[in-house]
């Protein structure tokens, strides 16, 4: 989900990265590194051997190729099977202009994989599969032993036509003195106007995404899917179970976005539910209390002062060192907490965070801030974003007065609708905010305290599937598949799918992650 829609900032994928031997050789064929030639070799009058031809494997009617997919921001880089397909962009125009989806193949380590295969669809709106194939890799290993795992870039996405907008993000930051309808409009016409060179927005609809999908799944060889969403990828989850119902086997929904929720309109209430509980929290721990008095508290109060006089404020650049400067607005302070907000060791540093801030020290806030963006840079001037909630979203939203005092108010919802006054709608079926009703497993992952989609959603779409059962994961933030036991649970059920066996014991052992009460970490 949007963490700003300006700035498109997806979920942050917290999974440790492992680099893994290369010794499945007889299936997976994984691409072999060899040292480099000494000069003695190179100095040979061996006649040159003739390079080998790329590795292919043939899968459906697709030829893939071995690969290497690098992990954006990091040298670390995961072998894989690459391929691409045709697709119209419109697909009532078949004739029309063609674009070619990116797709990649975590091939399983087994001699004969299983028929099913497990595919990984991405959040956001506006994350590409493929940048986080080492994450996935890890998370979903045990799993590998016997199935594949697809991995496609959505249209308007990474590899596959993507929607991106080049933006200065500096002088974005420089000038960001609080919300600016005008200002909302004139940039999505600028990227507009990037986009419109190679795509039309109007087609990078979710619903063009679910026809995409299946495509993919017919030209591998149409094997059921075991379909793994995260976030805004619940959402594509459920759209393609239910227009292809057939084609699934399994479901795991993780940070579930219900059908019938307009992607916008409780942003401001579920960011002030989830903040209020985790400082719950520290009201109730003696030392938490002394330290802070009341977070949530200093944060309104903190808020209000930024919206009466938004100033430039310095602090030091944890990645150069450098002291910039930066304009801090009651906009921005609410991105900043609403982002640390997601994961549960961002979320420990708030209170200490807040306090500093309202002391006037906004280092630790901002410098912090600006390393959780880092990963998503990627992600800034995502018209993909657009063209899914300008299409199936904004009309439907509508500024609610009891969110008027929220910390976020009602700002991303008039974001949206300045946004979207410019950019290009497509089409939305008519029952594309109907519950899914289906009979498939489908086991479902919530965050006790996620900012973004509270375990209502899950509950919310638990009980329109006979055979469905949330699990919540205490203590824990948005996309929390990778926490504690998580990865074991899922392998479990998407080896046997009845989700009211699991036995999901193990999550007892998850806690809530002590909030600091000084920059040397928790009270021991």
């Amino acid at each position: 989900m949007s963490m700003n829609p300006r700035r498109r900032m997806g979920v942050i994928v917290a999974v440790a990265i492992a680099i893994f031997a290369a010794n499945h050789a007889t299936r997976r064929q994984q691409p072999q590194h060899r040292p480099a030639a000494s000069p003695q070799e190179k100095a040979s009058t061996q006649p040159a051997v003739k390079p080998a031809p790329p590795r292919t494997w043939k899968l459906g009617t697709l030829t893939l190729s071995a690969c290497e997919l690098g992990q954006p921001n990091s040298g670390l880089s995961t072998a894989a099977w690459c391929g691409s397909l045709a697709v119209p962009e419109n697909r009532a125009d078949p004739q029309g202009r063609k674009i070619l989806l990116k797709l990649a193949v975590l091939r399983s380590g087994a001699q004969v994989a299983s028929p099913d295969m497990l595919a990984f669809l991405a959040g956001g709106p506006g994350q590409a599969a493929s940048d986080y194939a080492g994450p996935i890799a890890t998370m979903l290993e045990p799993l590998r032993a016997h199935r594949d795992i697809l991995l496609l870039d959505q249209r308007g996405t990474g590899g596959s036509n993507a929607l991106d907008c080049k933006t200065d993000d500096k002088v974005a930051a420089d000038n960001d003195s609080g919300f600016d309808p005008a200002k909302l409009r004139a940039e999505a016409a600028a990227c507009l106007k990037q986009v419109e060179t190679h795509a039309d927005p109007r087609y990078y609809t979710t619903t063009d995404a679910v026809q995409d999908l299946e495509d993919v799944r017919r030209a591998l060889g149409v094997p059921e899917f075991d379909l793994i969403g995260v976030s805004y990828g619940t959402r594509v989850a459920q759209q393609y179970a239910g227009r292809y119902p057939g084609a699934v086997r399994s479901m795991v929904l993780d940070s579930t976005v219900p059908n019938s929720v307009v992607l916008g309109e409780d942003f401001a209430r579920n960011l002030d539910d989830a903040l209020k509980a985790q400082f719950a929290r520290c009201d109730a721990d003696a030392a938490c209390r002394r330290r802070f008095g009341h977070p949530y508290q200093t944060l309104v109060q903190l808020r209000d002062a930024l919206r009466a006089n938004p100033h430039p404020v310095s602090f030091r650049d944890p990645e150069t060192y450098r002291t910039v400067q930066r304009v801090l607005s009651e906009d921005s302070l609410v991105s900043v907490v609403r982002m640390f907000a997601y994961t549960p060791p961002t979320a420990a540093l708030l209170p200490l965070s807040i306090d500093a801030a309202a002391h006037g020290d906004v280092g630790p806030l901002l410098g912090q801030a600006k390393l959780l963006t880092v990963d998503m840079a990627d992600l800034a001037g995502s018209g993909m974003s657009y063209s899914v909630i300008c299409s199936e979203d904004a009309d439907l939203l509508a500024a609610r007065a009891q969110d008027a005092d929220t910390l976020l108010g009602n700002h991303m919802v008039d974001a949206y609708k300045a946004i979207c006054s410019v950019w290009p709608k497509g089409a939305r079926p008519a029952d594309f905010h109907q519950p899914l009703k289906i009979a498939k497993p489908v086991l479902l992952l919530a965050g006790q305290y996620d900012p973004v989609t509270p375990p209502r959603y899950a509950e919310e779409v638990a009980k329109h599937l006979p055979n469905a059962r949330v699990l919540l994961f205490k203590g824990q933030g948005h996309s929390v598949l990778s926490a504690g036991c998580g990865p074991r649970l899922v392998q479990r059920f998407v080896e046997h799918p009845d989700p009211k066996a699991l036995d999901s014991s193990c999550l007892d052992r998850l806690r809530p992650v002590p909030f600091f009460v000084d920059f040397n970490g928790a009270t021991p």
